[in-house]
């Protein structure tokens, strides 16, 4: 069966309908108690580091840990005074990812254009998998 709408035109028709930032006013946003980053990449991914201060939610749970009906749920998704700012690896399954949000009702998402990728390109500030456990920790 031939693909009658590639993953281009879906990616575009997101990036159409979504909050799109850019790194800088990401970056700009860090300390921002409003606004929680979450790093959507799979978790082989995060070997090359993820931006300080960010959720980790795979891709591939993401509806599960949003949806309050599901056993999966985080509660942290259910904070509607915070804005949801998703990344990933070049800014295509994050756009895909905060349309999918949107339409299951949450208004408070975005994405980072260009993904991790033009984060750390552009100087974001990064964190390795053992940095974010030791920040982590030092909060409780």
């Amino acid at each position: 069966m031939p693909i009658t709408k590639g993953f281009r035109a879906l990616v575009d028709e997101a990036m159409a309908q979504v909050t799109t930032y850019s790194p800088a006013q990401v970056q700009a946003r860090l300390s921002d108690p409003g606004v929680q980053i979450v790093d959507i990449r799979d978790i082989r991914e995060l070997a090359e580091g993820t931006v300080v201060g960010a959720f980790h939610a795979p891709r591939g749970m993401l509806e599960f840990w949003v949806d309050p009906a599901s056993p999966y749920h985080k509660a942290l998704f259910a904070d509607e005074s915070k804005e949801f700012i998703l990344f990933c690896g070049a800014g295509w399954r994050s756009a895909l990812a905060a349309k999918t949000l949107q339409d299951m009702g949450m208004a408070n998402v975005a994405h980072i254009d260009g993904g991790y990728a033009e984060w750390v390109k552009q100087g974001g500030a990064t964190e390795t998998l053992e940095q974010q456990k030791a920040r982590r920790a030092a909060k409780t």
